[in-house]
């Protein structure tokens, strides 16, 4: 017997209090517990490779669009998946994948974003059923209550008896739309050849490369034609000024041991074993980011200017004083709305454990 095959893509932002997020887990479970293969993408976590997402597509039976609406709309992510379906997927193999929208709104709109999730898919060629939207304003409640979570898990079911019993639907006007009037203004191309093209675009080394390229012909083409142009502007880079000392000094204390932040971490650092983490601190009033790496024998702490760590926290100056002067810990400056946390809530939580600070 074919197993069955569900892909979830989740267009949030990866916040901890984001419902949605909640309410995929338990999908995922009740799924899982009638031994659906489940396969999900968090769509932030791909952002650089958002145009083979596509690809993903073959072979499923069905799929969860799950997004969160936090001031207007579907979110940049998800938007810009279904806008890359509509270029690279397989249009033909979509018509028999059954679609769920999850909507969770901490503001008002989560009706019109499921209707764009339905609309959107419709037009994709696919069939869309009956959405699980909600507006909730403390997830704390929203997750003790017993009655929604039967009526998660009653939604998921519904799904696995619709792509089991291939329910059909009537005919919807967005087909037609597709079929009879709308026309990408792309060449066509084979699945396979807009697969090929989806991952060039996704290459950053690639566009890196093209870029190069162009750049380096655009100035032999300049120096063919205006050989007095190229003159003036290396003329220009020779007066531009060197970088002030005082400039090389700041940068020089952002790393330096005797930093405020760097120091404190380094000296306040109480290891576990068996566990590390990177965290990255955005302050926002210094536009500066922190990087913490915990290790079971160390601890490093840097300024850097990528982002990527296993919990990345955005936080003010004045809060991140306030825990380092012990009047409050990482989980209270989350709860308290002083600090918002991208990553896993264990991991957020052995912040507190790994550093004591008084």
């Amino acid at each position: 017997m074919r197993i069955t095959k569900i892909n979830i893509y989740y267009g949030g932002r990866g916040l901890l209090e984001d419902p949605t997020i909640y309410v995929i887990n338990k999908m995922t479970e009740v799924l899982k517990d009638l031994r659906v293969e489940v396969e999900r993408y968090n769509i932030f976590e791909d952002k650089n490779a958002i145009a083979t997402l596509p690809s993903t597509l073959k072979g499923v039976d069905g799929v969860i669009l799950a997004t969160t609406v936090e001031w207007f709309g579907i979110g940049g992510y998800m938007q810009e998946f279904l806008d890359m379906c509509w270029l690279y997927a397989d249009k033909h193999e979509l018509s028999s994948v059954y679609m769920l929208p999850v909507v969770m709104a901490t503001t008002y709109g989560e009706r019109d974003a499921e209707l764009s999730l339905v609309k959107a898919w419709e037009t994709l060629g696919g069939i869309p059923t009956t959405g699980l939207v909600a507006y909730v304003e403390n997830l704390d409640e929203f997750e003790k209550n017993e009655s929604y979570l039967r009526i998660i898990e009653r939604k998921t079911e519904t799904l696995y008896r619709t792509i089991h019993q291939k329910s059909e639907s009537l005919p919807t006007s967005n087909l037609a739309v597709k079929t009879n009037i709308l026309k990408t203004r792309t060449i066509e191309l084979t699945p396979a050849e807009s697969e090929q093209l989806s991952k060039f675009v996704s290459d950053e080394t690639y566009v890196k490369q093209q870029k190069e390229d162009i750049e380096e012909l655009s100035a032999m083409f300049k120096k063919m034609l205006r050989p007095e142009i190229v003159e003036q502007e290396l003329q220009e880079e020779e007066d531009e000024p060197e970088e002030s000392p005082h400039q090389l000094d700041r940068e020089k204390r952002d790393d330096s041991p005797n930093d405020k932040y760097i120091k404190a971490f380094t000296d306040n650092y109480h290891p576990a074993s068996d566990f590390s983490a990177s965290y990255a601190i955005i302050i926002t009033d210094e536009n500066r980011i922190l990087h913490i790496e915990a290790l079971p024998e160390k601890v490093k702490a840097f300024y850097a200017a990528a982002e990527e760590a296993d919990v990345t926290l955005r936080t003010t100056t004045r809060s991140l004083d306030d825990i380092l002067q012990g009047k409050t810990t990482f989980q209270r400056g989350f709860m308290a709305g002083e600090i918002s946390v991208k990553g896993k809530i264990k991991t957020l939580r052995m912040m507190d454990e790994l550093f004591t600070f008084s």
